[in-house]
């Protein structure tokens, strides 16, 4: 892809809003249209049909986790990745967006390089899963539930070798790690993550993990032991 992302924002604080675009647009991404709720969102999303939506969780008269939803399933938005801000790092609200779809979240305190390169990373269908606040968030309520339909799959369909992967994947291991540990090449464990993918009907690797999680493959405290090794 060389065309730069195209980019809904939505989010109800004005300095917000002109901050990201700011940081957006010198990095010559452009910032399509902008949203003060959620409800303006779904409406602008259909619109514009933009690459990336960066969602605040918390805005008026409709929030970001109904606006995920509706923005996802809506056809006339082109099917866009969406990103959720917050200013807390562990809200269930943030759980619950993922699990409707969202490729990933961040903290209104990113930083511009890392602002820049989320948009980028989702726009070409990865996930924001490195942080491990990423992590920590699916740990905490995965197990609990979140009030939506769970993303629960057959997990019989997965080989050995994808389980094992899979487990992993929800550790937080990146692709990297996952082939060092497994001596297999790097094409190689992406082979096996897009296979997973496939084979669980998940968008990307945050839905994988949620779904690890929720069908009790990996617990919180072998992710923990996992962290600390």
């Amino acid at each position: 892809m060389t065309e730069p992302p195209r980019v809904l924002l939505a989010d109800d604080q004005t300095l917000v809003r002109t901050g990201f675009r700011m940081i957006l647009g010198a990095d010559g991404i452009d910032v399509v249209a902008e949203a003060t709720n959620g409800a303006e969102a779904v409406e602008a999303a259909r619109r514009t049909r933009p690459d990336v939506v960066l969602l605040d969780i918390r805005m008026p008269e409709m929030d970001g986790l109904e606006a995920t939803r509706r923005i996802l399933t809506a056809p006339q938005a082109g099917g866009p990745r969406v990103i959720i801000l917050t200013t807390f790092d562990l809200d269930r609200y943030v759980y619950a967006a993922l699990s409707a779809g969202a490729s990933g979240f961040l903290l209104k305190d990113v930083t511009p390089e890392y602002l820049v390169a989320a948009v980028r990373t989702v726009r070409t269908g990865d996930a924001l899963l490195a942080p491990a606040i990423t992590r920590r968030l699916v740990q905490r309520f995965a197990q609990r539930g979140s009030g939506t339909a769970s993303l629960h799959r057959d997990l019989a369909s997965l080989t050995p070798r994808e389980l094992e992967v899979l487990g992993l994947l929800a550790r937080g291991v990146s692709n990297a790690e996952l082939a060092t540990r497994l001596h297999l090449a790097e094409t190689t464990v992406k082979t096996h993550v897009a296979r997973i993918l496939a084979k669980l009907g998940l968008r990307d690797r945050v839905q994988a993990v949620i779904v690890a999680y929720e069908t009790g493959l990996v617990s919180a405290g072998a992710a923990a032991a996992t962290d600390q090794m």
